[in-house]
Order: C-alpha cells, then sequence, then structure tokens
C-alpha cells in the first residue's frame, strides 16, 4: 500500500450536529473538505434496507465507483461480509463503511444522501470532484 494513506486503515467518523456521518478519509495531506459525509435521511435509510433484508449488523456498506454510465463513472453501494485487502474502512454510529483505495479518490468530499420526494426515491451523491453528471444523478466525469 502506498504512503498516501496514515498509519492503519481505520478512521473515527464523527456526528455532526444535524446528525450527519462525516468520515475523514485517512488520506495524509487531505483537509477536512476532503471527508466523506452521510446524512441522518442516508444512514437511516441504510439501517432500514439492512434490517428488512435481514443484513448482518457486522456487515459493512461498501461505497464504490466503477468505470461506464453515460458520464464516464457510476456510483456503487452495496453490502458485504468483510472488507477488502484495499479497503479503507471507516465506521460509526453501528454503520461500518468500505471504499476501496481507488475509489477513494473519487469520493474524496461526497456526500451520500437519501431523498424521498415527488421526483422519486433513491440515495444521491453530491460529488465536488464532478466535472459533469448525467441527468439521473448516477454516473459522473472526473
Amino acid at each position: 500500500m502506498s504512503n498516501l494513506f496514515g498509519e492503519g486503515m481505520m478512521e473515527t467518523a464523527v456526528l455532526t450536529t444535524r446528525g450527519d456521518l462525516r468520515i475523514p478519509t485517512g488520506i495524509v495531506g487531505a483537509e477536512e473538505s476532503d471527508d466523506i459525509t452521510i446524512t441522518a435521511k442516508a444512514i437511516a435509510e441504510i439501517k432500514r434496507i439492512r434490517e428488512q433484508n435481514n443484513i448482518p449488523e457486522t456487515y459493512g456498506l461498501r461505497m464504490g465507483v466503477r468505470g461506464g454510465g453515460c458520464s464516464g463513472f457510476s456510483y456503487a453501494l452495496g453490502f458485504d461480509a468483510e472488507p477488502r485487502s484495499n479497503d479503507i474502512v471507516l465506521e460509526a454510529d453501528g454503520l461500518r463503511v468500505f471504499i476501496d483505495a481507488k475509489s477513494m479518490f473519487y469520493l474524496m468530499g461526497v456526500t451520500l444522501d437519501f431523498s424521498d420526494g415527488l421526483m422519486g426515491r433513491g440515495f444521491t451523491f453530491k460529488n465536488p470532484n464532478a466535472t459533469r453528471t448525467c441527468g439521473c444523478g448516477s454516473s459522473f466525469a472526473a
């Protein structure tokens, strides 16, 4: 593993006053603006999905980026039993998050939110690194 990451691969997250989860990236030289944020609405939905589908609490949420989609990259969310060898593991408030090192560079500063409105229901990514996004918001260019 490159020396871009600090000692260990486990980072401690902070709950904000709004109930959002702010997670430091663990990358040496990263600033607070590079932290990953998971909103309180997204946390509640993640926990609801986990409970509804009988996914053990020990499983982590995998956030990632894949090649593809209208704009070049697409976001990936899912649950994994264990982190992979190249994962950065973030955890707080009963939620473990796994992000592979390559995806972390595209996800720095991202906010994962959940929308349940007239325009649809689902997770949304607000990514300051995106130079272009598609109409549905599920893919981006960086």
